[in-house]
């Protein structure tokens, strides 16, 4: 080959490394040097014209219904990516569904020997067992996988990879039922954990599961209820624990008391100041995970956070009735054990209308710790240590009312307490120093970083937020009129130089400023199939993952409104709205991840929770669907692990 041609196909190759390519099957490297002009017969001397990636757009599917029951059962993706050229040529991808595997399957661990995926685990990483069902004892797992995060490690060690190895690390959240269907499960048991060992061909970009590693987590006394996650931009998985256990009542709290005895063989043994934290899990090159709790980023009911791009700066949303969004700055990059915690006071001017300018946002500082500190704190001290609670007017001034969980409670903070409340009891001393606690489940949280913008899902729009219910407040500066089901997402502007409410500068240039409404959902009459939220627009937003290359805002939905809950991609550039994946009935969209290149091939990780788990929306769909979603997915015990790939019966590749 002369050195024209061979310059003529590095051309190519570079071309397509920058270009989103989703993995494609069975093609080759050669046919996309083809489909680009930069075949092996060109003549001596030529120069290979290449094109420039342009843009992208995802051609939307149609939501399925009873006249196809079986694509309501199953993960269904019918929609495609158009990428276009600076030459104006459009290069078409039909996407499809590919899992890693079902909970519940046995599937290669990296000691040798098969492992169960999804499986729960004890203190002392001995199996959980489920004794629900007389000679049926089997060891518990998940049919709620959650957060998923993609990533390459350095120098990887595992054996029997054929292509290149890349890793996943997925979280699962809870299981629903034991398998005498009437035990529910929610909470009672300790999350596991796992790294995925994956081989990635380097032809088709096809990824294969070759090893499953359960993390051992007894040394940061298991996970609680681990939700959403994202990516670190130093490749680590950040985790979360949801719904941080409340330690003034948790003497009578029979879901902890039910973990507790699960993880430790004792019901009064885990300590509620251990969880509601941040987990982050790093990948050795092994193919084996190990896992630190980070203490300092607040107790609350963590969903996910997003690292910006300085490595310092962390959105977080907060899940929570009366939740808030906080910040976390740490000290040092790529470090987030310590630094400084800070609560978001919002201005006048909020509102649903996409169209308005927004509410600025001030930022309260909480305090600043390091994770060792707060976690000696939780060890030694006890709620009662921290503040006064009371759940009706003690009609003593020395208490101040406050918003808390969708009631209204008293509090009073003991003198030389703040540290301990500002980092173990959270939402409280949020409250208490003035933070907007006005929320109702935030959710996800991503980065747009080029025109600094970060992105919040609000589940719902209810209680908290509306005015006159017994959890809003005028103060908290969010008011709608009328609770919206549906829900919608919060734009936020990043800018630096900004000062805390005393007039101290923040340590980032990525501090949000002003927040505004991007997208709402709609709520509707029950339509023809049960939707009580409009099927053509978003509906209970959830996970979030924007892609830079791309200019796609990914958004996963969990919804009682929607009879299938769906995948979303809204280009920030032309404000379309396509529905990418359909989930199966009565399933939760989570574990949404993108990874524009991971050597060279661009990724969406999608798992689902929950399938057939019906509720008053699915009356009329129940009947038809029950025995398929029955038969897809081990009796309704199992869930998928997997992501959107490419069909190569439906890619055009010759121009």
């Amino acid at each position: 080959m002369s050195d024209q041609m061979k310059a003529g196909r590095r051309q190519a190759l570079k071309f397509l490394a920058g270009a989103p390519l989703f993995p494609l099957g069975a093609i080759s490297a050669s046919s996309l040097l083809t489909a680009c002009g930069g075949g092996t017969d060109l003549p001596a001397g030529s120069v290979v014209p290449v094109p420039t990636f342009a843009s992208a757009e995802f051609a939307p599917m149609a939501a399925p219904n009873l006249t196809n029951a079986a694509a309501m059962a199953t993960t269904t993706v019918t929609s495609a990516l158009n990428v276009k050229f600076s030459d104006n040529s459009v290069q078409t991808y039909k996407l499809a569904y590919q899992p890693f595997f079902l909970t519940g399957d046995m599937v290669p661990g990296t000691s040798g020997a098969n492992v169960l995926a999804g499986g729960y685990y004890d203190i002392n990483n001995k199996p959980i067992i489920d004794k629900t069902v007389a000679g049926k004892e089997r060891q518990f797992f998940s049919d709620s996988p959650d957060g998923t995060s993609l990533l390459s490690v350095a120098n990887p060690t595992v054996t029997g990879i054929k292509g290149k190895a890349v890793f996943a690390v997925v979280q699962f959240e809870y299981t629903t039922w034991a398998q005498d269907g009437k035990t529910d499960m929610y909470g009672a048991l300790p999350s596991p954990i796992a790294v995925l060992t994956l081989d990635q061909d380097q032809t088709t970009g096809k990824l294969s599961l070759v090893k499953y590693h359960n993390v051992d987590t007894s040394k940061v006394n298991g996970l609680w209820i681990t939700c959403g996650s994202s990516l670190s931009p130093w490749g680590t998985h950040l985790s979360s624990e949801e719904y941080e256990p409340d330690a003034f009542t948790i003497a009578s709290n029979t879901m902890f008391s039910a973990y507790s005895t699960n993880l430790y063989g004792d019901a009064t043994k885990a300590n509620p100041y251990n969880y509601g934290h941040l987990p982050e899990v790093t990948v050795n090159p092994d193919g084996t995970g190990t896992i630190k709790k980070h203490y300092c980023l607040g107790r609350i009911s963590h969903e996910l956070i997003q690292v910006m791009p300085d490595n310092r700066t962390a959105l977080m949303g907060d899940d929570a009735t009366n939740g808030a969004l906080f910040m976390f700055v740490a000290d040092k990059e790529k470090d987030l054990s310590s630094g400084s915690l800070y609560v978001a006071k919002v201005g006048a001017g909020f509102s649903l209308d996409v169209n308005a300018a927004g509410a600025p946002l001030s930022w309260i500082k909480l305090g600043s710790a390091t994770s060792a500190e707060i976690e000696a704190l939780a060890k030694t001290v006890k709620a009662t240590d921290i503040m006064d609670v009371r759940t009706s007017d003690p009609a003593d001034a020395t208490f101040t009312k406050i918003n808390y969980s969708g009631k209204v409670q008293w509090v009073r903070l003991k003198a030389g307490m703040e540290k301990a409340a500002a980092f173990l009891e959270t939402h409280r001393y949020a409250a208490l120093m003035g933070g907007s606690m006005a929320f109702t489940k935030m959710e996800g949280t991503t980065v747009n970083a080029k025109d600094k913008i970060a992105y919040s899902a609000l589940q719902n729009m209810q209680s908290s937020m509306v005015r006159g219910n017994a959890a809003w407040s005028e103060a908290h500066g969010v008011t709608i009129d009328k609770a919206l089901n549906a829900g919608g997402i919060l734009a936020h502007t990043l800018a630096g130089s900004q000062k805390d409410t005393k007039g101290a500068a923040i340590n980032s240039e990525w501090v949000a400023t002003v927040t505004k409404t991007l997208l709402i959902g709609e709520d509707i009459t029950a339509d023809a199939l049960g939707n009580t939220a409009n099927p053509d627009k978003i509906g209970a937003p959830d996970n979030l993952k924007f892609s830079e290359k791309l200019r796609t805002l990914f958004i996963g939905e969990d919804s009682s409104y929607h009879v299938n809950n769906f995948l979303w991609a809204y280009n920030v550039d032309t404000k379309q709205l396509s529905r990418v994946a359909s989930m199966p009935a009565g399933a939760e969209a989570t574990g949404l991840s993108v990874v524009d290149d991971l050597n060279g091939w661009t990724y969406i990780t999608s798992n689902f929770q929950h399938p057939g788990d019906w509720g008053s929306i699915h009356k009329v769909v129940q009947p038809t669907l029950d025995p398929l979603v029955r038969a897809n997915y081990k009796d309704r015990f199992a869930a998928a692990v997997g992501y959107l790939t490419a069909d190569i019966g439906s890619v055009k590749l010759n121009k």
